[in-house]
Parts: C-alpha cells; sequence; structure tokens
C-alpha cells in the first residue's frame, strides 16, 4: 500500500495543537524603526522570526531582517531609524495558512516569496507565527535513513577578515544570505548580530557618518556548531531546534533549517513517530 508523502499532509495533522503556539509579535503602523529594529534582535532567528506590523489591530505586513539589510545598504544613517516608519519598509504582502494547508503547499509558498514566514489563525482570534525553525519539529520526528551527508551541496557565502560592513552587506543582498561565514573560519555573521550592533552599541547610528566603512572586524562574530558525525536528519533537526543559531556545519558542508524544509518535499518521506 501507497503511503502518503509527508508534505501532502495537512499542517494541523503534523503539528496538533502545537501549530498555533508561537504567537505572532505585533508593532502598530507609525512606529519608528529603532523600534522595530530592536525587536528583531529578539525574533530572529526565533519560531517567529519577523515582526508583525498592524493597523487598528488588523495585520498589514511583515518585517524581517532582510527588509532592514536592504534599506541599510540604501541609507545607512540614523535617518533610515528615526525618520522612517515601519510601514515604509515593510513586507506588504500578509502570508497566511490554515490548519489545513499542505506542507508542500506551506514551503512553495516560501520558495516563492524567498521568506520563510507564515500566519495562522489562532484560537484566540488572532494569529501565531510559522518560521523554517518551527518544521524542525516535523524534521525531529521523521523515519528515515537520509543522513547530512546525503543534503546537496550548496555555495558556501564567505567574507574576509579585510571586509567592511558595506562589503557584508552587499553580500548578504546579493545571494539572498542571512548568514555569511568567515573566510577559512568557521566564524559567521547573520543579520541578527549586524542589528544587535546597530541597535545596543551604534545607538541606531546616531553620531556614525561612516556605517558601511566599519570593518567587520569590530563585529563580534558568532561560532557555527560543528557537527562530527554524519547525523540523520532527526538528529541534526534536534539540534538546531534547540540551539539559539540553528545552523550547523559538517565537513565544509553547512545546513540549516532551510535545508530541512527542502528535503521534507522529498515523495520518499512517509513515516514519522
Amino acid at each position: 500500500m501507497n503511503k502518503t508523502p509527508i508534505s501532502e499532509i495537512s499542517l494541523y495533522d503534523l503539528f496538533g495543537n502545537s501549530l498555533t503556539s508561537s504567537l505572532c509579535v505585533n508593532i502598530e503602523k507609525g512606529a519608528e524603526m529603532w523600534v522595530v529594529t530592536g525587536m528583531l534582535v529578539r525574533q530572529l532567528e526565533s519560531f517567529t522570526d519577523a515582526v508583525v506590523v498592524r493597523e487598528n489591530d488588523k495585520p498589514i505586513g511583515i518585517v524581517g531582517g532582510k527588509d532592514v539589510i536592504t534599506k541599510l545598504i540604501e541609507n545607512p544613517t540614523s535617518d533610515l531609524f528615526y525618520n522612517t516608519k515601519v510601514e515604509d519598509i515593510m513586507e506588504k504582502r500578509w502570508p497566511t495558512v490554515s490548519k489545513a494547508t499542505k506542507l508542500r503547499e506551506l514551503i512553495e509558498f516560501w520558495k516563492e516569496t524567498r521568506r520563510a514566514f507564515a500566519a495562522i489563525p489562532n484560537e484566540f482570534f488572532d494569529y501565531s507565527a510559522i518560521s523554517a525553525k518551527k518544521l524542525l519539529e516535523v524534521g525531529k520526528k521523521l523515519k528515515t535513513n537520509i543522513t547530512i551527508a546525503d543534503l546537496p551541496e550548496k555555495k558556501l557565502l564567505t567574507f574576509t577578515k579585510e571586509s567592511t560592513i558595506g562589503d557584508v552587506l552587499n553580500l548578504m543582498l546579493e545571494g539572498n544570505a542571512r548568514r555569511l561565514i568567515l573566510e577559512n573560519s568557521t566564524k559567521f555573521i547573520n543579520d541578527r548580530i549586524i542589528l544587535q550592533k546597530i541597535t545596543e552599541e551604534l545607538k541606531c547610528l546616531q553620531g556614525v557618518d561612516n556605517f558601511i566603512d566599519i570593518p567587520i572586524s569590530e563585529f563580534k562574530l558568532e561560532e557555527l556548531k560543528i557537527v562530527t558525525e554524519n547525523l540523520s536528519i532527526p538528529q541534526v533537526s534536534k539540534i538546531m531546534f534547540e540551539t539559539e543559531h540553528p545552523c550547523v556545519i559538517f565537513q565544509g558542508k553547512i545546513i540549516t533549517p532551510w535545508d530541512i524544509c527542502l528535503i521534507l518535499l522529498s515523495e520518499k518521506l512517509t513515516e514519522y513517530e
């Protein structure tokens, strides 16, 4: 008997009541950019991973790290944070799914929008968030012999010790990447690290006239978690689910929650706990 691929199962059947466990984090239209940037420092790479913009309680868009990074390249000054409103930079599409949405439909939607975020109505007559990290819950429960060595190779996006933050921001935008690796190392920088530096140390660029020329050496880089064994997909999903920065490196290959999302599209995956 043919078994149904996991990708063809509804979100509710996969997650049950935990589907709506991560409530959306909200900000009201009219708020200045410095406010939402500080909020994103806490939300990026979490189960919410973005901030929802509302007008009179109605969701009208979302703001993620990429939205700030894009505008930061265009306007790398304090003006961006103190004279720009959240609605001026937000993604105006409001990405919603339902309990009946199939896993495949969700991931294909993310591939189309190039943004792994969706909102789902919850029991509080409001919305909860679904992100790539949330889908690690499914990855953890898979019954499969697929390992991280089986995942396709992808180009490693790197920067050098001589790079400026302007170089890094442009590389992120060109590669549609949230994370870059320091050449010949296991250190990385991502959108969250950059926004944290801007909000906590550079006071949203007040008095900073040359932000894009700041050497990357002035940023505190994080260390990738090194994996030495050829782990199964459930094993690596569990590790990333439990870490602050959900990303590991195995034999020079970077694995992120997005890689797990893509493997979940395989029609060969039919069993889970």
